[in-house]
């Protein structure tokens, strides 16, 4: 019974202690975790990563056993030299809270980078063989750089010693107009501003109010990988292969190289490097100008010189021009002193007959000389019409008669009597039986066609010797027409 009595005064531990609330021990929790863990430093692997709206960003890191929810406010993650991607292995430092909302604890976490070069290298080579694949770093994008441009276009940080490097090379060099973008270099908005400036400058329009530059040059100093990292970013990476003007990329110093080197059209070791390979050097230019000036003025004078020897050579061979004109000359002076006599004699007596001439053209002396030659025009034709008609009436009947007497003595009515007309193998005529040898060939030509012929063995036929009683038979005449008819036949034979 003791016993008894005694286990029923004896209490639980802490069964005196106060009632709490969900939020009380919340908070409670929240200040004992922050209290105990007010930095630490934690490596894995980020899993989830977004991005809000507000700028902050939350994400996982993990390993083979546990996950840790962390957050970064805007201010840190604005800060960050890269981007944060899932399976990037990284280191972050912050310190540890809780989240009464959800009941867990979590990273806030200040500072983040990645865990050893060798991680950044591996997403770095996975990300340029991603882009060499789509065909960004071909060499046939490649474009020429202008020898020298009139307008530069350089986006980088406007405080830094780079431009002020650009700059000054560029006026000691070649002094040409200069247009600087203002971008951050680092940091995680940088990629997006760097892009925007390659973007910005080819959209300028030629000839607008702002010069569109002939050549764009990024630039920004050295540094870790970390710091170079906005270069490697793909938004910086598609813009400069998609600059149409020529672009040349200066990031870092020789030997380190970001993916923009692949996608620019030329690669500088240095800023500096890049304005050099911008410009040529003005001394130079001056120097090789003046050089090629004089090599073309001496060949020049050198060609004059062999071309006026010949000229004179050529010209010796030539006759002297005043023996050339000499007697051209001459011949113009007896020419003018015959011209100016005989020119004033003619003018004289052309004045003379004009002024002979022009007294009888006076307008009464021309009607009275104009109304006797019509009234004699008249008279004339009233006498030659008559005589006209009479006139045409003798030829026509002249004409007729002749026509009768050509067909009456036509030699083609003397065929059609029994006659046949002899011609030789040329066509002529054969009067003559003496005129004709054995074995030429003829022609017999009757009234109703011709015949070929050939002269026999008996030789030609003596002319018959005229009768001396006999008279003289009369030969026909044929009388000639008129001069002026159309024909004119004469005897046959």
């Amino acid at each position: 019974m003791d016993e008894f009595i005694e286990s029923q005064n004896q209490t639980p531990p802490g069964s005196n202690a106060p009632e709490m609330t969900v939020s009380e021990l919340a908070n409670a929790l929240k200040r004992t975790v922050e209290d105990t863990y007010p930095f630490v430093r934690v490596r894995g692997e980020l899993g989830r990563v977004i991005v809000a709206k507000s700028g902050h960003v939350y994400f996982d890191i993990k390993d083979e056993g546990a996950t840790l929810n962390s957050v970064m406010w805007k201010g840190q993650a604005g800060k960050l030299p890269f981007k944060p991607e899932e399976g990037l292995e990284v280191v972050a430092e912050g310190r540890l809270s809780t989240y009464p909302g959800r009941s867990n604890y979590q990273l806030i976490a200040e500072r983040m980078r990645p865990a050893g070069a060798g991680a950044l290298m591996a997403l770095l080579e996975e990300r340029r063989k991603k882009l060499t694949a789509e065909g960004l770093f071909a060499p046939e994008r490649k474009k020429p750089i202008p020898y020298l441009p009139s307008v530069i276009g350089v986006v980088t940080s406007p405080t830094g010693a780079v431009i002020r490097d650009i700059l000054h090379r560029v006026r000691e060099r070649f002094p040409v107009h200069v247009i600087i973008w203002p971008a951050l270099v680092q940091g995680e908005k940088a990629a997006a501003e760097v892009a925007a400036g390659i973007r910005g400058f080819n959209a300028l329009a030629p000839g607008g109010p702002i010069p569109r530059p002939d050549v764009i040059i990024v630039a920004r100093g050295g540094g870790s990988i970390e710091d170079l990292w906005p270069f490697n970013e793909e938004i910086v990476v598609r813009a400069a292969a998609d600059s149409v003007i020529p672009l040349i990329s200066a990031v870092g110093h020789e030997t380190d190289t970001t993916l923009i080197d692949y996608a620019s059209d030329r690669r500088a070791p240095t800023p500096t490097g890049a304005a050099e390979m911008a410009v040529p050097v003005r001394t130079d230019l001056i120097a090789t100008v003046l050089n090629l000036g004089g090599r073309a003025a001496r060949r020049l004078t050198g060609q004059l010189e062999k071309r006026r020897l010949e000229l004179r050579s050529t010209a010796g061979r030539f006759p002297k021009l005043d023996a050339l004109l000499q007697r051209p000359r001459q011949r113009l002076d007896l020419a003018s002193n015959r011209f100016g006599g005989a020119l004033g004699k003619m003018i004289a007596r052309k004045r003379t007959l004009f002024e002979a001439r022009a007294g009888r053209l006076q307008p009464a002396a021309l009607r009275r000389d104009t109304s006797r030659k019509r009234v004699e025009a008249e008279r004339l034709a009233a006498r030659l019409g008559p005589a006209m008609g009479r006139r045409m009436k003798a030829m026509r009947d002249a004409f007729q008669s002749q026509a009768r007497v050509l067909e009456t003595l036509s030699y083609e009515r003397i065929l059609g009597r029994g006659f046949a007309l002899v011609t030789g193998k040329d066509g002529h005529l054969v009067r003559s039986a003496v005129s004709i040898s054995e074995g030429d060939a003829l022609k017999l030509r009757f009234v109703d066609g011709e015949v070929a012929a050939q002269a026999g063995q008996g030789g030609p036929v003596p002319p018959r010797p005229p009768a001396s009683s006999a008279p003289d038979a009369p030969r026909p005449r044929i009388r000639r027409a008129k001069r002026g008819s159309d024909s004119d036949t004469g005897d046959l034979f």
